[in-house]
């Protein structure tokens, strides 16, 4: 009775002292609550419908909130979270059911006795970007617009090997589909991917990500090639930069050579200026011509330029509360003001997120 207790204890409170035998299943969790003003006003109070991250406008709400537990005994683990907010709503609106409530949940064995190979099958995060759902742990507040219009997650399996000094991770990924837990209606092509990581040393990262798969029904589907390069350098104790570029094709149509073309390039500099205070400025370009992810039906598609700076305060190491101005600046008026048809739109965000 005593051991449970000290288990239960250590669960709470994240920490086991010294001699105790650390726990296998471990419980967290993560909420964001947020405060998005839109400066166009829309009449529904739903941001551009490219943005599927803290999309609300002129209200307080939950972006995203979950509670997640693991279990790693070295050859086997497991993770299942379940969550509830804005995001879920805006990103899981085609799964049925209570799959639009799951963030993640996979399992895992570990293929071999010496090396770090690992099988997991089920839902995670997706491995395409360099950000995440979990904004805390992004250096912006909200996303990029390639990282709104790839997949957050997907559901497949996924072989992963690490070398043994942490340095190189090679992942081949098997895919029901893009950002997809069930498949879509009438497409029975699998997709997949594979994911590259070379991290020289732990201030700099390099990453190569792409994916590989088919869009629509048998009969008329398409095939979608995406490719992701990104790299993360902390060039000083202070000061880190971010540099990616998203390149992507589409067919036209089926057998057809012709395709289709989505590129994005994003740049972000963030400079710590002390253990509780941060600032960090984006600059990214979005161009999709043929609406392959963002239709417009204006003559020039979506070619969008977006800025944004943001002010972060962390209290504790757990917490932090941020402030965003952000704007984006279109070739077309794709954007609307007043029920007028504008170039621009400019918005301010304010959050407060909590891991524990």
């Amino acid at each position: 009775m005593k051991k449970l207790l000290i288990l239960a204890a250590a669960l709470t409170t994240g920490s086991l002292a010294y001699g105790q035998e650390e726990p296998k299943i471990k419980v967290s969790g993560y909420l964001e609550t947020y405060f998005g003003y839109d400066f166009n006003k829309p009449t529904d109070n739903n941001r551009p419908g490219f943005i599927y991250s803290h999309n609300r406008h002129n209200e307080m709400n939950l972006n995203l909130g979950f509670i997640k537990g693991n279990y790693d005994n070295g050859t086997i683990r497991a993770n299942v979270a379940v969550m509830a907010g804005s995001y879920a709503n805006a990103n899981l609106a085609a799964e049925p059911g209570v799959l639009k409530n799951i963030y993640e949940a996979n399992a895992g064995v570990k293929l071999s006795k010496t090396a770090n190979l690992w099988l997991d099958a089920g839902i995670f995060s997706s491995h395409i970007g360099f950000e995440s759902a979990v904004s805390k742990d992004c250096w912006v507040l909200t996303r990029n617009i390639s990282s709104e219009n790839t997949p957050y997650y997907e559901s497949g399996a996924k072989i992963t090997y690490v070398t043994s000094d942490g340095k190189f991770t090679a992942a081949v990924f098997y895919l029901n589909g893009w950002q997809r837990i069930t498949r879509q209606n009438g497409n029975s092509q699998p997709a997949g991917g594979v994911q590259l990581t070379w991290k020289p040393t732990d201030k700099i990262t390099i990453n190569y990500s792409n994916y590989l798969g088919t869009e629509g029904a048998d009969s008329i589907r398409v095939t979608r090639f995406y490719h992701n390069v990104y790299g993360i350098f902390q060039v000083t104790d202070q000061f880190g930069l971010t540099l990616g570029f998203d390149y992507g094709t589409q067919q036209k149509t089926k057998g057809s050579s012709d395709k289709y073309e989505v590129l994005s390039p994003v740049a972000i500099a963030q400079y710590k200026i002390n253990s509780n205070w941060a600032v960090a400025a984006r600059g990214e370009y979005y161009q999709d011509k043929n609406g392959v992810f963002i239709a417009t039906g204006t003559p020039n598609g979506f070619k969008t330029t977006g800025y944004s700076l943001n002010v972060d305060y962390a209290p504790v190491s757990n917490a932090v509360i941020r402030l965003e101005g952000k704007m984006y600046s279109s070739k077309d008026k794709i954007f609307v003001r007043n029920l007028n048809a504008v170039d621009n739109n400019a918005a301010v965000t304010a959050s407060i997120a909590v891991a524990f």
